[in-house]
């Protein structure tokens, strides 16, 4: 498995994804396809925002991908925090795909992720799960997530919230 960031080469296994995800909201909601009119225009949107674009902040997005190509994870590391991610968001978003859960690639995800933000200068991380999220409360625990204290986003789900020393 290795972490590659997002480019034309990926944009049916990133369609493949959404699909199998559903009509909930993606998670990252940066890997959001809606709003484009095409993958590269998509692509270009994205650049944009990780350098720092409008309400986003600088961050980083990759695909998990398997030995076969297949994207099994989503990816993305927000380098610095604004009053929304310090209270809900957090410095790290990640997903998996719904047919590959369970199988540690969340916890291999976030340990990845872990890698990349001491490679960006990063000495601690925030990052946060829906409370009654139990399995993705383990993965943090398990990469050394110390709990904070929760809050609750503006639609009453309320957030637990951990700390990653790096």
């Amino acid at each position: 498995m290795r972490l590659v960031r997002p480019s034309m080469k990926w944009e049916n296994e990133h369609r493949s994804y959404l699909v199998e995800w559903g009509p909930t909201r993606i998670i990252p909601s940066s890997f959001n396809l809606e709003g484009t009119s095409s993958y590269e225009e998509y692509l270009q949107e994205l650049l944009k925002r990780e350098k720092g674009y409008g309400e986003w902040l600088p961050c980083s997005n990759y695909f998990l991908v398997s030995a076969e190509n297949r994207i099994l994870g989503l990816l993305d590391i927000r380098h610095e925090l604004n009053d929304f991610l310090y209270r809900i968001g957090g410095h790290i978003g990640y997903s998996v795909r719904p047919s590959e859960r369970k199988k540690g690639f969340a916890t291999f995800i976030l340990s990845e992720a872990l890698h990349k933000c001491r490679e960006l200068g990063m000495d601690k991380v925030l990052i946060t799960c829906d409370d009654d999220n139990i399995g993705s409360a383990k993965v943090i625990i398990h990469n050394g997530g110390i709990e904070d204290h929760s809050e609750q986003d503006s639609n009453g789900i309320v957030k637990r919230r951990f700390w990653i020393n790096l």
